[in-house]
């Protein structure tokens, strides 16, 4: 019998492998239905807005968690993130489903240089391993001189790196903010953001196309991390990272199969490689921890 621990994980992971795999493919199809990126990003920080507005209204005693503190941090990092998202969204209409996933993997080997300086953590052999293994990762992936170039590809690289200097500053955020205040700025500040660029008109005049992938973009935003934050709390990351990993190969098959996107061998071997960096330091993380 699978212990309910573990089968806890493996719930709250399965659904945030589909909410990911969800936001995905809603993102490429209101791209396809004539939607901006900044439409897009507003649609998702909307619905985010809108949730976190009730909640508030709902539990008063969450107001005390959304008082404004250490705002040159919070609009530092959302702005950040933000351009992060926006590369993010964008690769996925220019590129296959798992090239952008597997890139997308970069992020911890740059979160790990970035810790050495701005943490000032220790640089250890297993931190500089998954800085190597990303950077042999992305090479196997894109292949240059081999394989025609996909300028692109450097939007998912360009929105790892912000990703890992997002993942900094939300640490240090963590130290003195709850989790619903994080979230709370991010979306009261990236909705405005999306806003500038979008064409407001386009939002009173939505068909049958768009309305689906916009529920499921702005849905999907929420409880992709919803369900990946549940999966941390039931069980050690050594155990939640490496289900995380399934994103490739399971977006893989979704843009075979909706797309039908070639399946890469050598997007699969460059990820693997990524992924062992990534668990050969997690392991040595765990170890030096106990």
């Amino acid at each position: 019998m699978i212990d309910s621990k573990i089968a806890r994980v493996v719930l709250w992971m399965v659904g945030a492998l589909l909410s990911f795999s969800v936001m995905a493919v809603s993102i490429r199809e209101l791209s396809r239905a004539g939607l901006s990126i900044f439409e897009i990003l507003a649609i998702r920080s909307g619905v985010a807005l809108l949730v976190l507005f009730v909640l508030l209204g709902v539990r008063p005693d969450l107001r005390i968690h959304a008082r404004p503190r250490r705002m040159r941090l919070n609009f530092f990092r959302n702005t950040v993130h933000y351009a992060s998202q926006y590369s993010w969204a964008l690769s996925l209409t220019m590129l296959p489903l798992a090239t952008v996933f597997a890139l997308e993997f970069t992020m911890p080997a740059w979160t790990a240089l970035l810790a050495v300086w701005f943490l000032h953590e220790r640089m250890t052999p297993s931190r500089l391993g998954v800085v190597v293994l990303g950077l042999i990762g992305v090479l196997v992936i894109l292949r240059p001189g081999i394989a025609g170039f996909n300028p692109a590809a450097i939007l998912v690289l360009m929105a790892a790196f912000g990703y890992a200097i997002t993942m900094i500053t939300t640490k240090q955020l963590t130290m003195t903010e709850t989790t619903f205040g994080i979230v709370f700025w991010m979306a009261v500040i990236q909705f405005p953001l999306s806003l500038i660029g979008s064409d407001l008109t386009v939002f009173l005049h939505f068909d049958t196309r768009q309305i689906l992938p916009a529920i499921g973009v702005g849905t999907a935003g929420l409880t992709s991390h919803y369900c990946l934050s549940n999966a941390f709390r039931s069980g050690d990351a050594t155990l939640v990272v490496p289900l995380d990993f399934m994103r490739i190969p399971l977006i893989a098959v979704v843009g075979w199969a909706f797309y039908g996107e070639r399946l890469d061998v050598f997007v699969l071997l460059g990820a693997l490689i990524i992924v062992s960096g990534v668990l050969w330091n997690l392991r040595s993380e765990v170890a030096r921890a106990q």
